[in-house]
């Protein structure tokens, strides 16, 4: 079975981020995510969805470093509901993204510093080479998620 959630979106705003009992950090932040297509009169539209995401410990503290209100960000993670009260005693459910990793799309010289904060050579998630296949010829990138 695979739960696996993948967006590729702006920010809707800063992440928020508290840190728990024993300094545990977690952000939660917004993701909007487009869709276009023809409505019956064939006139182009633009509907927006919006997803709730978080992310614990060291990629809490990276998104309240790296993100904000309006960057392009890539998100992989798991879809997850909860249920919980509120003040009141009512249910309440949510759904949330819970984040494995992200990554800023932004381009490098429109953020701070121009710098590609989010990038660690030394992290094999970070390979920017080129995939080759066994006989050393150059494989597509129709596996790449965007």
């Amino acid at each position: 079975m695979v739960n696996k959630v993948i967006l590729i979106g702006n920010l809707g705003r800063d992440p928020e981020v508290r840190y728990l009992e024993g300094n545990v950090a977690v952000a939660r932040f917004s993701v909007a995510t487009n869709e276009n297509y023809r409505d019956k009169k064939g006139e182009w539209q633009t509907a927006t969805e919006w997803h709730d995401v978080v992310a614990w410990r060291a990629l809490a503290e990276r998104a309240e470093k790296q993100l904000k209100k309006g960057s392009q960000v890539f998100v992989e993670g798991k879809l997850t509901h909860r249920k919980y009260q509120d003040k009141d005693g009512n249910d309440r459910y949510v759904t949330e993204v819970v984040a494995n990793s992200f990554r800023v799309l932004d381009r490098r010289d429109s953020r701070p510093g121009g710098q590609d904060e989010d990038f660690h050579p030394e992290d094999p998630a970070n390979d920017t080479s080129t995939p080759t296949g066994s006989s050393g010829e150059q494989q597509a990138d129709d596996d790449l998620p965007f």
